[in-house]
């Protein structure tokens, strides 16, 4: 049905690395109270795997500016990122696909055409009055480029499948002017296996433009499959870290057990 075998699903293939675009500098919040420190590449694909209450999520909320940070920086090509702020966060190049897709990601009762322009409105609004034609435009642009399969734009986007919805998510930040970070949370979550394949294939086009994306996933295939680095969470520190030559599921599951991952050994503050 989706034309290629299962086991290839993930279609990973090797990019050109640029250099440091999202760096982490010892950030920590109420729900992440141990600093935690990291960098990604332009172009690199990072993922982010652990058990339920390892700190994932949590660093991605303190990342993107939802949650309020106790300490540190996040720095965009060298330049500091306004700390607590998704609205600035937005305009300094990074992004959140937030793991609940229900309930912090779309609008629900809101057609696909509002939920892809509801951060971009600003470009095409001026004196505080939308330009229809120009949203409609972009909705029309972005639905045909991700293959969003829907009747219309006006289609409300609760009517549409976890895969389509994520696509208009995707669509969403693709739409901002000048998105460097994409942080995604649970990328496929209930979606079906074709539709799967075509958000991993926009990840890696959006790597190979030299976006940098943090994949954080509880399906170890999934982040085994397509990520070009794997840290592993544990108890709300880095317990390991992993290139794609040295993948093993035993491995990194190892990491992520409370237990197992005392004795690892420990990583430098800074993991690049």
């Amino acid at each position: 049905m989706v034309g290629r075998e299962i086991s290839n699903i993930w279609g990973w293939r090797a990019r050109t690395l640029g250099a440091a675009r999202l760096t982490v500098e010892r950030v920590s919040g109420a729900n992440l109270p141990q600093p935690i420190s990291f960098t990604v590449r332009a172009g690199e694909i990072l993922g982010f795997f652990g058990l339920i209450g390892a700190g994932r999520s949590e660093m991605a909320r303190l990342v993107y500016g939802a949650d309020r940070r106790r300490q540190g920086k996040v720095l965009v090509d060298g330049l500091a990122v306004p700390a607590d702020s998704p609205r600035l966060s937005i305009r300094a190049g990074v992004v959140l696909c937030p793991e609940d897709r229900k309930f912090d990601g779309i609008v629900q009762g809101r057609s696909i055409e509002e939920n892809m322009a509801i951060s971009s409105r600003r470009h095409f609004s001026p004196f505080g009055v939308v330009d229809k034609g120009k949203e409609a435009e972009l909705a029309e642009r972005f639905i045909a480029k991700l293959r969003v399969r829907t009747p219309s734009r006006h289609q409300d986007i609760v009517n549409l499948s976890g895969g389509n919805q994520q696509k208009v998510i995707l669509g969403r930040w693709l739409s901002e002017e000048g998105v460097k970070v994409l942080l995604i949370d649970e990328p496929t979550r209930g979606i079906d296996v074709g539709a799967k394949s075509e958000i991993y294939e926009i990840l890696y086009e959006l790597a190979a433009q030299g976006m940098a994306i943090v994949v954080i996933s509880s399906e170890l295939p999934e982040v085994m499959g397509i990520s070009d680095r794997i840290l592993v969470m544990c108890e709300g520190r880095i317990a390991a870290e992993i290139d794609r030559s040295d993948f093993d599921e035993h491995r990194i599951l190892a990491a992520a057990l409370p237990d197992a991952s005392a004795t690892t050994a420990t990583l430098p503050e800074q993991v690049s």
